[in-house]
């Protein structure tokens, strides 16, 4: 994922409308990743080094194909195979390349608040079936969600207005009422042109602050 430069302003303009929905990105936010451990993961079941799994996987554009939804978890594990020469069980693949996770616990407390005070929780991920089913079993956190948008169901990438127009569509509100966190800052750009409340994730703390600031918490 890429970074970008954050707008001036982190956040929308204030409104007195009460914010209702919290809309949440989920790596490195709700869970932790790392695109190393994919690459070393995957890597080790068919001997090729860090740099050619890395290429395959990112450089090349697979791994973003799988989470727009423009190719099935079936068709990455047939160009796997085809181009390693090792004819892998997909399950194994699936295991690799989601094992990469680990919980962001300290925000689990804020989640069961903010659904305490009413406030709807949406997540908004690019993400792929693989991950987002390895978390779901790990992990209760998704739980916590009242519903779901996710790059590989949209078939659009933040920061491509198409997701945030279907989580807009899931907001059961107006952009003004809504609040979304992330931490890449191109996507909390995209998010301000929408008239969303947006403020770029750095530490669980600071995401409370920016929820006390907007009268969320």
């Amino acid at each position: 994922m890429r970074r970008g430069l954050l707008a001036e302003s982190s956040f929308a303009a204030e409104s007195p409308m009460p914010i209702k929905t919290c809309f949440f990105d989920m790596g490195n936010v709700l869970v932790n990743f790392s695109h190393e451990k994919m690459c070393r993961n995957i890597a080790s079941l068919c001997g090729w080094d860090y740099e050619r799994t890395r290429t395959f996987l990112l450089d090349d554009g697979r791994q973003w194909r799988l989470e727009r939804g423009e190719i099935t978890e079936e068709q990455f594990h047939a160009e796997f195979c085809e181009a390693s020469g090792a004819c892998l069980d997909i399950d194994r693949l699936r295991h690799a390349a989601a094992d990469i996770f680990w919980l962001n616990e300290s925000i689990v407390p804020v989640l069961h608040e903010l659904k305490a005070a009413g406030q709807r929780l949406v997540l908004l991920s690019n993400t792929s079936i693989t991950h987002i089913q390895f978390i779901e079993r790990h992990y209760t956190v998704l739980d916590l969600m009242d519903d779901r948008v996710t790059s590989f169901e949209a078939g659009a990438l933040k920061p491509e207005s198409r997701i945030f127009e279907v989580a807009l569509e899931k907001a059961q509100c107006a952009p003004e009422e809504c609040f979304y966190t992330d931490d890449i800052a191109a996507y909390i750009n995209k998010a301000l042109t929408f008239g969303i409340h947006a403020r770029l994730f750095t530490t669980t703390e600071s995401l409370r602050q920016s929820l006390k600031e907007l009268s969320v918490l």
